[in-house]
């Protein structure tokens, strides 16, 4: 008994120790999407202050494919050593689980550290099409069915969903197009070959500015701080008609609590700085943060609410 009790003693302390020393060299900071998208725009915003604040160089690192599956797998499977965190947004964490066999099981095989950012979808359209409201829009795809075509980054993303029910609210019948990213989906768009998009303002924004995209609604119920003047797709008509985003930080299931603490602890820090909101108010992102424990009862809540979702849209993984 004795024994066990001293192994357990050091166990802690060694755990300790390696968290006060924590890091020692480079930290990998997977984003599971393809350079260009909001999940890669948001780690390089806080990988590169948080590589300051911990003293350790953090290096992106860019694993897409899969509706962000093999990106989130490599990091479940990675050592449990704190120098392979994710960078996890809601489709490839909650989503997916609904819609395909996962190779890695988000609840069991990741551990929460905090969440970063919360952003409703903005509906953007290119310039060509005479859209410039939501009822405008349901006015055009209900002349014209199946001749409207919409962007998403992936089967199952946030995108594709809003995408199905805007469908079902309006009556509509436009017609999806998946893409293998955020960045391709939104190159297209701008292209004009694909007509519209739910996606992230992350994305969308220089486009935005740069006259190449028009924002027509936000998909939250209430209007975005970052972007006060655009009106939601529910008050357009469609009460409840709500689809958010959010991006947080996780590592393999078995890291220590105490290098979990630590990098909530620079995290939230980073997330807190003046230049940082900014940074992401300029995105149209809002800055979000929670404790561990709070962030893995929303992730089990979100994967909940998806999945009813899901099964009520009939949506199926192309």
């Amino acid at each position: 008994m004795m024994r066990m009790v001293f192994f357990m003693i050091g166990v802690s302390v060694v755990s300790m120790a390696n968290a006060q020393t924590y890091p020692v060299k480079p930290v990998r900071f997977v984003s599971p999407y393809p350079p260009g998208g909001a999940n890669d725009i948001l780690a390089r915003i806080v990988g590169q202050k948080l590589g300051e604040s911990l003293g350790q160089q953090i290096v992106i690192e860019n694993r897409g494919g899969a509706t962000g599956n093999i990106g989130a797998e490599y990091v479940a499977k990675a050592p449990p050593d704190g120098y392979t965190i994710l960078m996890g947004q809601a489709s490839n964490l909650t989503i997916n689980v609904s819609l395909m066999k996962m190779p890695y099981d988000p609840v069991k095989d990741l551990a929460p550290v905090t969440l970063v950012a919360t952003t409703p979808n903005l509906l953007v359209v290119h310039p060509s099409l005479p859209v410039r409201t939501v009822k405008d829009l349901v006015t055009l795809a209900k002349s014209k069915p199946g001749s409207i075509n919409y962007a998403s980054s992936g089967s199952g993303s946030a995108g594709h969903l809003a995408g199905e029910l805007f469908n079902r609210v309006a009556n509509v019948q436009m017609v999806h197009i998946p893409y293998k990213g955020a960045a391709p989906a939104l190159t297209d768009v701008v292209a004009g070959q694909a007509q519209l998009y739910f996606t992230s303002p992350i994305s969308a924004q220089p486009f935005v500015k740069g006259g190449r995209l028009r924002m027509v609604a936000v998909t939250s119920l209430k209007r975005s701080a970052s972007m006060p003047d655009i009106p939601t797709v529910a008050e357009s008509g469609y009460p409840d008609f709500d689809v958010v985003s959010w991006w947080g930080v996780l590592t393999p299931a078995a890291v220590s609590k105490e290098i979990i603490g630590k990098l909530h602890t620079e995290i939230v820090k980073v997330l807190a700085l003046p230049e940082i909101k900014a940074k992401f108010a300029d995105q149209g992102a809002d800055v979000a943060s929670n404790t561990p424990e709070q962030f893995a009862a929303y992730i089990k809540t979100e994967i909940a609410k998806w999945g009813k979702l899901i099964k009520e849209l009939g949506v199926k993984s192309e």
